[in-house]
């Protein structure tokens, strides 16, 4: 199948190269990129915090530029950004299971085995960000503070790359790993324009919240992955 990859560097080739493996063609069209907060993530890891949060692996790429905090407990949202952060050098990891409810629970439980701790969690979070995760630890009465680590900010591809990732040939299947992503796909000016030329096209999302985003004229296309990770939105294909 030709798949369509929507996610920024290097997320976007390292999934163009598992695909490939599996014998799709993956075409990359980065919508987005990230922008690290080096000053604020430097301060904030500097101040007392009893753990760390992360909802994405893009805090080991930000952390691999920093160099400190790594004696710190991770708690990361799944397996794909726990892993990223051992790789960092995080040597304590606890993964949950995709999603920030699950990692928020996970938290939860945790403390109630261990006891609040003297000083709040450290959530290096992105924006934009779901509000699940702060909302459930809320409800838990754990003390955190969320700090801004990356921005993703977005790009906008050439025409050329635009009309060669999507009309020479038509993608056969467009992954979508955020609602972020999918709103870009759909204003892409080929997709926005002639929407009817992509009725065929099937749309795979990693969860329900990315699924909501796409417009109404296109959800008999939709799939949505079992789980929120990668291995189960190539499931779908």
């Amino acid at each position: 199948m030709r798949v369509l990859v929507l996610r920024p560097e290097p997320a976007a080739s390292r999934t163009r190269d598992a695909l490939s493996a599996l014998g799709h063609e993956a075409v990359c069209l980065p919508l987005s990129q990230a922008e690290h907060d080096l000053t604020a993530t430097r301060k904030a890891l500097g101040e007392p915090h009893s753990a760390i949060a992360v909802t994405s692996a893009e805090i080991a790429r930000l952390s691999g530029r920093l160099g400190n905090g790594l004696a710190t407990m991770v708690f990361a949202v799944g397996q794909a950004s726990a892993a990223a952060m051992r790789a960092a050098g995080f040597p304590t990891v606890l993964a949950a299971d995709g999603d920030g409810e699950s990692l928020a629970a996970m938290i939860a439980a945790h403390y109630r085995e261990t006891g609040l701790p003297d000083a709040p969690l450290l959530y290096l979070a992105g924006n934009p960000r779901a509000p699940a995760f702060e909302s459930r630890l809320r409800e838990a009465g754990i003390p955190f503070r969320t700090v801004e680590a990356y921005r993703m900010t977005p790009l906008t591809p050439a025409k050329t790359d635009i009309e060669a990732a999507l009309l020479v040939p038509l993608p056969d299947a467009v992954l979508l790993y955020s609602r972020e992503s999918a709103l870009a796909f759909f204003r892409l000016p080929p997709v926005h324009e002639t929407p009817e030329r992509f009725q065929s096209v099937r749309l795979l999302c990693m969860s329900r919240n990315v699924a909501a985003a796409v417009p109404r004229h296109f959800t008999a296309n939709v799939s949505i992955a079992a789980a929120p990770d990668e291995k189960s939105l190539f499931a779908l294909l």
